[in-house]
């Protein structure tokens, strides 16, 4: 039985030169997208639901890839859910919905569960992120039980990053699903 992916993007989606969708037109057959209704009026109930809903779906072993906003969703969804179906979590830029007055308009996210993930996880995040400072990232890695990746100076790990496919991403991922993935990616 091989691993799928679940992409779980943030504020506003993923478009189309994000690291996230890049990887999803590659790996159609691997990747599928959690699409919320509304990517600009984020309301944690919602989001949380949606991603709930699909995970209530699986039938194969599964790592959730999210980014920003979407890796506070996938908290507050370990801290209500549970699923044996999902084996691990790429975490990539948590955004501080608590702490970023950039944020103060998503509705329901606060306060950010400090809950241990039940399934293995990785914190990747940047020196220079506008939506988190590095040590609030490592402060959600560690009271998740995350391992984490200091990326240096990435900004938010997005499309404005410039980081196209972002090979560095793929085998921070590997190390979450190791062999499995390296047939895959």
């Amino acid at each position: 039985m091989s691993t799928r992916f679940l992409t779980v993007p943030g504020l506003a989606g993923s478009g189309p030169q994000h690291w996230q969708t890049i990887w999803e037109n590659q790996y159609p057959d691997a990747i599928r997208r959690i699409e919320q209704d509304n990517w600009d009026w984020p309301v944690r109930q919602d989001w949380v639901a949606r991603l709930q809903e699909i995970i209530s779906q699986l039938t194969e072993p599964t790592v959730l890839i999210a980014h920003s906003l979407g890796c506070i969703t996938v908290a507050h969804w370990a801290a209500a859910f549970s699923s044996p179906w999902i084996v691990g979590a790429l975490l990539v830029a948590p955004a501080d919905a608590e702490l970023s007055k950039r944020l103060n308009f998503v509705e329901g996210f606060t306060p950010i569960p400090f809950t241990p993930f039940p399934f293995k996880s990785i914190v990747v995040a940047s020196t220079n992120d506008i939506y988190a400072s590095i040590k609030r990232s490592q402060a959600f890695a560690q009271a998740w039980g995350s391992e984490f990746v200091n990326l240096g100076k990435k900004g938010h790990i997005n499309a404005v990053s410039g980081l196209e496919d972002w090979p560095e991403g793929k085998e921070i991922l590997k190390q979450l699903v190791s062999s499995e993935l390296a047939s895959i990616i």
